[in-house]
């Protein structure tokens, strides 16, 4: 058995889970790695004692009881600067998948995420989450069509992120794509 509180475990489990962890998962993760069976008291006295150990100010955060569970969340205070730190990353580079996706709706919106794969040959449902979750694209309705399917189409963000005014801004495509009828180098 560890040599650390039991509390101190449970702050681990808290702080490693992807997101809000049970009272449940956090009696079962203590009982199969140290052997000691928790009740639901104890787990909740536990993370009440760490509630009032990150409200002192020196901590940035915090656990929060969610959803049936216990997760670290920055406080209020910070919102500001790590927003700004998540805006960074969202801006970073997208996947060839993703920019694959984006042209497809930039130039076909509004689309349905069937039409996309269709052009794609793919399941696209990933790259239009990630460029949903980057706000590149929005919903911009329900199709018509059989089963209503949501229609996707570029964002305010999109705009402002490739400096566009308008989407007539994008280059047209056939000023971009290679003449499929030609043999060889262009000769200027």
């Amino acid at each position: 058995m560890s040599e650390a509180p039991i509390q101190q475990h449970i702050e681990a489990l808290i702080f490693s889970a992807q997101g809000s962890i049970s009272e449940e998962d956090i009696r079962m993760a203590i009982y199969s790695a140290l052997q000691v069976q928790l009740s639901k008291a104890d787990v909740e006295a536990a993370c009440l004692a760490l509630e009032k150990k990150y409200a002192d100010a020196f901590f940035s955060f915090r656990p929060v009881r969610i959803g049936g569970g216990y997760q670290f969340l920055t406080k209020p205070d910070y919102f500001n600067v790590v927003n700004v730190l998540q805006q960074q990353q969202s801006k970073k580079k997208l996947s060839q998948a993703a920019i694959e996706t984006l042209a497809i709706i930039a130039y076909r919106q509004p689309i349905t995420k069937l039409e996309i794969e269709q052009i794609r040959g793919v399941n696209s449902d990933y790259s239009v989450q990630r460029l949903l979750e980057k706000e590149l694209i929005s919903i911009a309705g329900k199709s018509d069509g059989p089963g209503k399917p949501i229609l996707y189409g570029t964002s305010a963000q999109f705009m402002d992120y490739f400096a566009l005014s308008s989407i007539d801004q994008l280059p047209r495509l056939k000023d971009i794509a290679a003449d499929e009828n030609s043999i060889g180098a262009v000769n200027d």
